[in-house]
């Protein structure tokens, strides 16, 4: 089959900004929201966003297809064994807004930990400047630990800036790797002793579920968890039951079991900030992750090897 003639298949609604770019290439776009059974022959690449699940069986029905290139870093919804047992290459956005994440899990904590979100609806309701409607006084950051989960390049660029603000820095992944930083000797472990779980690691099949009922009340009523990595790697339902209960004392979240969440299911869950999926898109890091999934595109199609593979 020529490459000349082959098309691109956009996986999703969201991506549909990638039209244009694409197009651009002189590549014929098709979207598969729209997508002709007849068109299937015809997919030689899949032009995705990594979070969105992407079955066996729809991959199965392109029998062109060699390559999903996600314009996400992460590609969670991406059977990886099973697409490199099928022959189809998958690129990601590897590294590209790694310091963009942690800015954004840095504003969760810090937002959460001295109840910022909840001052500024105090002040618009015209509260917060008498002695009986002040805001209590929250805790300071300097000296409390934090327990980084997942020391990859995002976990790294969170605990350089929380240790610039004086923080206790310590991590746990399933793999030792040299670090700046000391190791946990389990997940547990890293909880228990951590006033801030900031959860950044890398969502996969295996790990769901692994900020488990357990590891939240480790972490306990004076504690709080951050999560920028994906909502699967935390039980939602516990962290929910444990943030009304008492027993777990703060949340910041970017991401959620499902998305998006029902606003109801938080309407009534204490000391919480969260934000709708946006902590890695940032108008300086989309245009270099669209890039480099055009770039692996054209390369692929190029016959050359991809500049960033999982």
């Amino acid at each position: 089959m020529s490459d000349t003639f082959s098309k691109i298949l956009l996986s999703h609604p969201m991506l549909a900004p990638m039209q244009a770019p694409l197009e651009a290439q002189g590549w014929p776009v098709v979207r598969r929201w729209e997508m002709a059974d007849a068109e299937a022959a015809d997919i030689r690449v899949i032009v995705h966003a990594g979070e969105i699940p992407l079955t066996p069986e729809f991959l199965g029905s392109l029998p062109g297809l060699g390559l999903i290139a996600n314009v996400s870093v992460g590609y969670d919804g991406v059977d990886v064994p099973w697409c490199r047992e099928h022959g189809i290459e998958v690129t990601h956005a590897k590294g590209l807004n790694a310091e963009d994440v942690a800015d954004h899990a840095l504003g969760l904590l810090i937002g959460g930990w001295r109840s910022i979100a909840v001052g500024d609806q105090i002040v618009r309701r015209g509260g917060g400047w008498r002695n009986e409607d002040r805001m209590k006084p929250q805790p300071s950051l300097k000296g409390r630990k934090v327990g980084i989960v997942g020391l990859g390049a995002i976990g790294a660029a969170v605990a350089r800036r929380v240790e610039a603000l004086g923080m206790v820095v310590a991590w746990w992944g399933p793999n030792d790797k040299p670090a700046a930083w000391p190791r946990a000797a389990t997940l547990l472990d890293l909880a228990r002793d951590s006033d801030v779980l900031v959860v950044a690691a890398r969502a996969e099949a295996s790990n769901r579920g692994l900020v488990s009922a357990e590891v939240i009340e480790a972490v306990g009523p004076q504690g709080m968890i951050v999560n920028v990595a994906r909502g699967q790697l935390i039980d939602e339902d516990a962290l929910i039951a444990a943030l009304k209960d008492g027993r777990l004392g703060r949340a910041g979240l970017d991401v959620f079991a499902e998305e998006p969440t029902p606003a109801e299911r938080w309407a009534d869950v204490p000391n919480t900030v969260l934000t709708p999926h946006t902590a890695g898109g940032t108008t300086d890091s989309i245009p270099r992750m669209v890039a480099q999934a055009v770039e692996n595109v054209r390369l692929f199609l190029a016959g050359e090897p991809v500049m960033s593979p999982v």
